[in-house]
Order: C-alpha cells, then structure tokens, then sequence
C-alpha cells in the first residue's frame, strides 16, 4: 500500500507550485503536479543512477526505449516502432516545434478552448498565427463545434493541436469524435499534433484512444505526445517522446528542433523506464485515492456550493469549476477572492475560458477538504 495521505513538506525545494506564495497562509491548487511521493521503484531507479557517479550527455538507453515500446503496446494497443520515437525534455517544447515546423510566418494553428495555456502561446512565439475554436457542450459534455471549426480554418492553416485527454475540461474523447477529427485534418491537409500526456489518468468508465491508431491516414498525419510525467508525477525530471509515424513527418520536426530542443537528461530515461515497467501498482492506487478525492469535490460542491458548477470529469486531477454564479453575486474577480482566503487556483482566462477557474486535487485529501472549507468562507461573503 502506497500512503497518500503522507505530507511531504515541499518548502525550500525550488517547488514553482509552493513557491507561488511563499510567506502567505494559501494552499496551492494551480500548477499540474501533484503532492505525493513518486512510485518506489522509481525512487530507487534514481538512486542507482545517481551512484554511478556520471552525468554525461545522454542518448536514449535501449532499454528505455524498450520500455515506452511494451508500454504504448500493453496499455494502448500501439505497435510503434523504435525509430519512431523522438525524445524531449519537455511537451511544452514540443508544442513549439510543431508550430515551427509547418508553414511560413503568419500561416496558421488551429486549437480548441478552453485549453492549456501553452498551446495558445506557442504559435506566436513561432511566428504563426493562433486560430481557436471554442469547445460546445452537448449533452452535457464539452465536445468539438465541427460547424465553428470549418468556419475558422483557411488555406494557411497548417496545423491542428488535440489536446485528449483534455486539459482542463477532462474529457476523454471518444473513438468517434476523434475520427471526425481526422478526418476534418485529411480534407484540410492538416498536421494533427495529439498531446495525450494525461492519457493514464483515467477514471473508472473510460478508455484512451491513442488518435494514430485510429486508421493508416490518421498515423500518417499525426504527431503523439506522451510522457511519465503526470501520472507518475515525474514533471522535473523532464523526460518527453513523440511518436511519429510517417519519415518526412519526422525529419521536418527534428529539424524544426535543432537548436532550440536539448538532450533528456539520464535521470529522465532512469525514471520514465522504471515508470513504464513497474509502475503500474503505484498507479492503480493512486487512481482510487484521485477517484475519491474527485467524488468529496463533487459532494461538496453540490450541497455547500451550489454557486459553482463542477460538470462530471472523465480524466485528470484538475477540475474545471465554472464561476458565473459569483460574479452573479457580484464578485468581479473570484480567482482572487479565493486567493484572498488562501487557496490558490488557476485562473480561467489564462485558458481563453473567463468564467471558469481550476483546481488541482492530486493533493493529500486533508488539505482538499482545508481547501474547499476555506472556499466555502470565500462565497459565504458574497451571499
């Protein structure tokens, strides 16, 4: 049994998510890491590298490689191929390069919103255009607007970004959905850039599609981002790979990458390949502390915040939390009111979506339930 309700005091560590507030009583539930001890075996991984003594420039080991391959095969069903695989320090990166890879400047990349912040800032750091389309609920549940996105792109759009499973809305978009976007890719001729970092943070229920295995078209045309990171909470050791399927596909995207992306560090490969092959056990207990960490939110939420609406999440530990109902009450900025009685979230806009804020639960369930208390007493102020 792995003890997630251990604190671990991450103080003075360099922590960018304690950090924020440093010297102020505000519990941090913005970035994407969580608060828990990585898997043991992953640990102890780190150790016997670290006592080899050598951190030398560092190629991806065989044996790393093997084991994101059984990975991809085991969980995913994903036959990929070694040299398909394109090793990063980070998808953050990867998401520039796709925007530098294809087109000239001023042609186009096409997302959807609410989305993860950088997706919406790497084109212009690119010198592309950034082109959106917001994300619609149906049935209850957020999905593409295939009408708004044929209406947006245009004979310079040369990219599209899938972000599966999403961040921060939580879905996990079904086969269905994903063969209509790549099918909309095809007829544009579109690159189809599929982050899916949070592709093992499933709840009960529901299954990842990896979108290049959808059909030989969509692994023509697709770029796969993974990582360790999120689910083994891994983020600093920044180890990342593309799959990418199609040789010209590649090429253009490791040229795009010359001179700006840097070799993944060996205590990286040491992590992600001890991840892959054994932490499987780690994971599935955490999944069951997330699931009830998810459920006291949505409880809470229900019966002592009715201002709030939290719509059912598929994936992830970040819950998107609509607002609109605050400022109903005439509270203008509610990321801040929340700050003001000490919790932390990330602010909706920063997403392109104002009317909403998100909260990170991969935390000790003590401090989630400090947390919804303190924000609780925030509302309570403004009814």
């Amino acid at each position: 049994m792995f003890d997630f309700d251990q604190v671990i005091d991450r103080t003075g560590t360099g922590s960018l998510k304690w950090g924020k507030y440093t010297g102020r009583d505000v519990l941090p539930l913005w970035v994407a890491d969580m608060d828990f001890a990585s898997p043991q075996p992953v640990l102890e991984a780190l150790r016997r590298r670290v006592e080899h003594g050598i951190f030398g420039y560092t190629l991806a080991p065989e044996s790393t490689q093997e084991a994101v391959l059984a990975y991809l095969k085991r969980v995913h069903g994903y036959e990929a191929k070694r040299e398909w695989l394109v090793w990063l320090p980070g998808l953050v990166p990867a998401l520039n390069v796709v925007a530098r890879a294809f087109g000239e400047p001023e042609d186009e990349v096409l997302t959807c919103t609410p989305v993860y912040p950088p997706f919406l800032s790497a084109p212009g750091w690119q010198a592309k255009k950034l082109v959106t389309s917001p994300l619609k609920l149906e049935g209850g549940e957020w999905t593409f607007d295939f009408d708004d996105l044929e209406a947006k792109v245009t004979p310079r759009t040369r990219a599209f970004i899938l972000c599966n499973p999403h961040n921060p809305v939580g879905r996990v978009y079904r086969p269905e959905e994903l063969k209509r976007i790549v099918a909309f890719c095809e007829k544009h001729d579109l690159v189809l850039c599929s982050d899916e970092i949070h592709c093992d943070l499933l709840f009960d229920g529901y299954r990842h599609t990896v979108t290049a295995t959808l059909s030989p078209e969509a692994e023509r045309r697709t770029i796969t981002l993974m990582a360790p990171s999120k689910t083994y909470n891994l983020p600093g050791l920044c180890c990342s790979f593309a799959v990418i399927a199609d040789p010209k596909l590649r090429l253009r995207f490791q040229q795009a990458a010359r001179g700006m992306i840097t070799e993944v560090n060996c205590l990286g490969y040491a992590g992600c390949e001890a991840a892959y092959n054994e932490g499987e056990p780690w994971r599935l207990q955490l999944m069951e502390y997330l699931t009830a960490n998810r459920d006291l939110l949505y409880r809470f939420v229900q019966e002592r915040l009715p201002e709030i609406t939290l719509r059912p999440m598929e994936a992830t530990y970040l819950a998107w939390l609509n607002i609109e109902g605050l400022r109903e009450l005439g509270c203008e900025n509610p990321h801040r009111l929340f700050e003001e009685h000490g919790v932390g979230l990330s602010p909706g806009a920063d997403f392109q979506g104002p009317d909403c804020v998100r909260l990170n639960f991969g935390c000790t369930r003590a401090m989630l339930e400090q947390a919804l208390l303190r924000m609780e007493a925030a509302v309570t102020t403004l009814r």
